[in-house]
C-alpha cells in the first residue's frame, strides 16, 4: 500500500453506500469530579457529582459513526424506543446525516443504552467505573422481525454492501435473531455482488454465505477449536480462519488485539498476517473492533483487495485507540497522517 493508493481508496469511500443492521445502542458517558463528591446524609455513601455528559451512537451505532467519519453513506437498520434515549440516539444519527428509513421506532421498547460513569480523579486522570446497561432480554416479537425483514429487503438494493453487527448475547433478544440470520443468508445468495460482512460475538457459527469478522476467542468457538498453552497464535488462527472459510466459502478476518489482523481470502489461499501499528501513550481499545468492521467492509465495497482493506483498518484502529473516554472514530485526514508517521511499517510503500 502506497500513499497514492491509500488516497484513492479513501476518496472512493465517499461513493459507497453501506447498510448497517444490528442493535443501535446509545453510549451515555457521565463525567464525574472526585473533588466535588459529597457524602449522602441518608446513606453515608459517597455521592458522585456529574459535571458533564457525552452521548454517542453505540454498538452498531459505533460502526455507523466510524463509517460516517470515513465519508461512507449509511443506511441504518434496527429498532429504538419512543423514550428519551431513543430521541437522543435518533438526533445523534441525524446529525451525522445517516439515512434512518430502516430505524424503526417502537412504542414501549427500551432503547438499548450503555451508561458509562467516568470518574475524574484529583490528578485529572479519568477512568471508567462499572457500566450500567439497558438491554431487551425478551425475544423479539415476530411482527417486529417481519417489519425489519421488509425494511431490509426494500433497502438492500440501494446499498453496495451490508455490515451485520450481532452483539446481544441473549439469543433472539436483539435485532439479529435466528430469522434475521436466515434472511441475511438468503440475501447473500440473491445478491452475490454485494459485500455482506458479519461481526457476531456469540453466534458466528450460525451465519452462512457471508464474510466473517471476529476476534480470536469468537473464531475459535465458531470453528470448535481450543487454544492450548503451547499453540503458536498465527498457526492457530490460520487453522481457524481456513476452517471457517471452508464452511462459508467467503473470506475470514480475525482480529488479534495489539498483534494486528489475520486475513484468509478463501480456504485454498495462504493467510496474510498484518501486524498492528504501534502507538505510544495511553490507549482505549473500546470500539477498535467496530472500527475494523467499518473500514474493511466499506473498503471492500470501494474495490479494495482484502489485504488493502486490512491495512486501512489497521490504520483506522491505531487512530481510534488513542481517543480516551469517547466512542472514537478515524477520519481520512487522521488516517493519512498516521500513514505518514509510520514509515517503518513493512506493508507501507
Amino acid at each position: 500500500m502506497n500513499r497514492k493508493r491509500l488516497e484513492e481508496l479513501l476518496q472512493q469511500l465517499t461513493h459507497v453506500q453501506m447498510a448497517v443492521i444490528g442493535d443501535l445502542f446509545l453510549d451515555n458517558y457521565m463525567i464525574m469530579e472526585r473533588r466535588l463528591s459529597e457524602v449522602s446524609i441518608e446513606t453515608g455513601i459517597e455521592a458522585y457529582q456529574v459535571v458533564e455528559t457525552r452521548q454517542y451512537p453505540g454498538a452498531a451505532g459505533t460502526v455507523v459513526s466510524n463509517l460516517r467519519a470515513l465519508g461512507v453513506n449509511v443506511l441504518a437498520l434496527g429498532f429504538c424506543g419512543d423514550d428519551g434515549n431513543g430521541y437522543v440516539l435518533r438526533r445523534k444519527l441525524l446529525e451525522q446525516k445517516v439515512d434512518l428509513r430502516g430505524l424503526i421506532e417502537v412504542p414501549g421498547y427500551s432503547t438499548p443504552t450503555y451508561t458509562k460513569p467516568m470518574m475524574r480523579e484529583l490528578d485529572g486522570y479519568e477512568h471508567e467505573l462499572n457500566r450500567m446497561d439497558v438491554k431487551n432480554r425478551t425475544p423479539l416479537p415476530s411482527d417486529l422481525e417481519a417489519l425489519l425483514v421488509s425494511r431490509m429487503e426494500s433497502l438492500i438494493s440501494e446499498a453496495d454492501g451490508m455490515l451485520v453487527i450481532d452483539q446481544v448475547q441473549e439469543r433472539n433478544c436483539g435485532v439479529i435473531t435466528d430469522r434475521i440470520r436466515s434472511e441475511i443468508r438468503d440475501l447473500a445468495v440473491r445478491y452475490p455482488e454485494k459485500i455482506i460482512c458479519v461481526d457476531s460475538r456469540e453466534y458466528l457459527s450460525l451465519f452462512e454465505n457471508v464474510i466473517l469478522k471476529s476476534n480470536v476467542r469468537e473464531s475459535l468457538r465458531a470453528a470448535r477449536l481450543e487454544q492450548r498453552s503451547d499453540d503458536d497464535l498465527q498457526t492457530l488462527v490460520d487453522h481457524c480462519g481456513h476452517e471457517l472459510s471452508k464452511r462459508t466459502r467467503h473470506p475470514v478476518i480475525i482480529t488479534l488485539g495489539k498483534e494486528g489482523l489475520y486475513l484468509v481470502e478463501d480456504a485454498a489461499a495462504k493467510g496474510v498476517y498484518l501486524p498492528s501499528i504501534h502507538v505510544t501513550g495511553p490507549v482505549d481499545i473500546v470500539g477498535a473492533g467496530d472500527c475494523v468492521s467499518s473500514a474493511i467492509g466499506s473498503a471492500l465495497c470501494a474495490g479494495a483487495s482484502l489485504t488493502e482493506a486490512g491495512i486501512l483498518s489497521n490504520l483506522a484502529a491505531s487512530v481510534v485507540i488513542q481517543q480516551i473516554g469517547v466512542t472514537g472514530t478515524a477520519t481520512p485526514q487522521q488516517i493519512l497522517a498516521q500513514f505518514d508517521a509510520h514509515p517503518e511499517i513493512t506493508y507501507f510503500e
